[in-house]
């Protein structure tokens, strides 16, 4: 069984330090936990991925810290599996221990507490009622363990290109009263927004996709490559892969496994178009290749031979469209001119805007109740250090929460949405005054929401504040600013984890695996490029096509994830002589909320481009 899990490790891109050693441990691990070899490495390559681990070798070092995560996996499996089983650990007997002292000093009279006014005072906004009737934001009375955590707000990773600004690290808490009333005086100009794209609607139909609308949905991602390489003028005019030649042809199709489970050496298969090869799918060798990445679904150029017919032998690979003739693939000629024109009018006359940006993505709740401490707190720190923009992504009424799965609330999901998120937000407005914007995008795992993707805004028409309170799509494309931004809340880089196939450099550069899943995002011009999608995703492909086609490129694209926070700056294109390069800034900013404890979000400021930014990851 060893030799079984060398293979798996060696066919998923890791190599072993001290061999023996590791793959003792392993096979231990597989005995105790009852695992298959491809099973221990998917888990590796998770704990590799939240790690952020610098090269692909495996250490012995690491297996103690692994053996951490795989006991991780087994109580999370044991509490799933049986969801009225609790698992007593440090923080419950804190929190009995805290009962009993509040039990104790009941009734003694003595000095307030001074922490307690202070969160009380730094709450003050979001408890005003209207009318004195029910308020959801008030705090509760109950001492939870989100409320008992230290080291509030620090950054834990942070980027700073812009001189002579505040980095967002505001760790002091203890600000009074006046200094609030000054910060409020003092809030940025409003942000201007430019929402590109206007599919699917609220209220569309879904569910009625049909085989020919899936056809017809890669079909079209397969011809607007073939004709966006063509016209780059990098590339000859794409051929049949299928007819066998001596000569050297350059192709362009998708990426597809031959038959279940994931791609190896042996199963890629190119899928062309049905203009060139009639949808037929020929078996491709990359073993001529020094390094690639590939996953079903992606969208190649291929040049190579095919010289039996059945198989075509790659010399090289183009996984991405140069930028030129992608913002040119879909455009007539009189519009392409008139937009080339625009363009160039508007980069002499505009100059840059600085834009400030908090970003959040949910749960915005604790496991252990719906209380919604994490997105009171979140909003506390953005009237203290005030932003132009509040982005918040879903899920915000979480269908994972163990309470929302158990059916344990006496309120409809709307009503939880409304009285928790909406009526916090709208206490923020107005505590802010009118200079503060808020978008929201959904979810998903929303329970209140159409469960589809794409996906259409939440249908809010907040009447003091719709033009300072919005919903977009999912995914969607906004200006603030002239900053262009993408958003998807479906945790893509998650699952191309899974799917992704790769070669490392035979050179032994090392290889930044969260960069490249980011890339491809914008390599292949799609929010999920993934196909066939995970199995948890209802992708709707009679809604797809227009929707998750990613029309330009984002100066940032916010993708949240599961996997660990991160701020990466990308380049897009420069690889043939000539071509010009291009920069994105793509952030996970991680989960608000993470169980019973506090997450992380990301405060930015940006001006203009992806070199004039500071940014920061914080600790809530």
């Amino acid at each position: 069984m060893e030799e079984e899990i060398k293979e798996e490790f060696l066919r998923n891109g890791f190599t072993l330090d001290e061999e023996e050693a590791i793959l003792k441990k392993c096979l231990t691990f597989c005995i105790n936990y009852k695992l298959k070899p491809s099973d221990l490495v998917s888990s590796w390559e998770v704990y590799y991925l939240n790690r952020q681990l610098d090269d692909s070798v495996l250490r012995n070092a690491e297996m103690d810290g692994f053996l951490m995560h795989l006991q991780n996996e087994q109580k999370e499996m044991i509490i799933k599996d049986e969801p009225g089983l609790h698992v007593y650990s440090s923080k419950d007997v804190e929190m009995i221990l805290n009962y009993e002292d509040e039990d104790r000093a009941e009734g003694i009279p003595g000095t307030p507490n001074r922490s307690e006014n202070l969160y009380s005072d730094s709450f003050d906004f979001a408890q005003k009622t209207n009318g004195g009737g029910y308020s959801s934001s008030k705090p509760s009375q109950l001492v939870t363990p989100f409320g008992q955590r230290k080291d509030k707000f620090l950054v834990k990773f942070s980027v700073d290109n812009l001189p002579n600004m505040e980095n967002g690290d505001n760790t002091d808490d203890n600000k009074n009263a006046e200094d609030d009333i000054i910060k409020r005086v003092q809030t940025q100009k409003k942000c201007s927004l430019v929402f590109h794209g206007s599919s699917p609607e609220p209220g569309c139909r879904f569910m009625y996709d049909r085989i020919e609308d899936r056809f017809n949905a890669l079909e079209s991602r397969i011809r607007k490559h073939a004709s966006a390489l063509g016209a780059s003028g990098f590339y000859e005019e794409p051929m049949d892969p299928s007819v066998a030649s001596q000569r050297s042809i350059f192709a362009v199709g998708m990426i597809c496994c031959d038959g279940e489970g994931h791609l190896n050496d042996k199963s890629v298969l190119l899928q062309s178009s049905v203009e060139h090869s009639g949808g037929q799918r020929v078996r491709l060798e990359l073993n001529k290749l020094g390094h690639f990445s590939i996953f079903p679904g992606q969208v190649v150029g291929i040049e190579g031979h095919n010289p039996s017919g059945h198989c075509l032998i790659a010399s090289k690979l183009v996984d991405y469209v140069p930028q030129s003739a992608a913002a040119d693939a879909d455009l007539p000629p009189a519009k392409k001119q008139a937009l080339d024109q625009e363009i160039q009018s508007t980069s002499l006359s505009s100059t840059p805007v600085e834009i400030s940006v908090i970003i959040a993505a949910g749960p915005f709740t604790t496991t252990d109740n719906l209380s919604f401490e994490p997105l009171t707190e979140l909003l506390a720190y953005s009237s203290r250090n005030p932003p132009q923009l509040l982005i918040l992504l879903g899920p915000f009424v979480d269908s994972e929460h163990p309470q929302i799965k158990k059916g344990a609330v006496d309120l409809t999901f709307d009503q939880i949405f409304q009285l928790e998120v909406l009526k916090r937000l709208h206490d923020y407005v107005e505590y802010m005054g009118s200079e503060v914007r808020v978008i929201l995008i959904p979810s998903i795992r929303d329970a209140n929401h159409d469960f589809v993707f794409p996906q259409p805004a939440f249908d809010i028409h907040p009447p003091d504040f719709k033009d300072q309170i919005t919903s977009l799509t999912n995914p969607g494309i906004f200006e603030a600013n002239q900053v262009k931004i993408g958003c998807c809340t479906v945790d893509i880089l998650k699952h191309l984890s899974g799917e992704e196939m790769s070669r490392n450099s035979a050179d032994g550069t090392p290889s930044d695996r969260l960069s490249r899943l980011s890339s491809h995002i914008l390599s292949q011009r799609s929010f999920y490029p993934l196909y066939p999608p995970v199995e948890a995703v209802p992708l709707d492909f009679s809604l797809a096509p227009e929707a998750l086609h990613l029309s330009l490129l984002p100066d940032l694209l916010i993708l949240p994830s599961d996997i660990k926070y991160f701020i990466k700056v990308l380049s897009v294109g420069g690889k043939n002589e000539g071509e010009e390069q291009a920069k994105c800034v793509c952030i996970n900013p991680g989960r608000l909320a993470k169980g019973e404890g506090g997450g992380t979000f990301v405060e930015l400021k940006c001006k203009g481009s992806p070199d004039m930014m500071n940014a920061s990851i914080i600790g809530i």
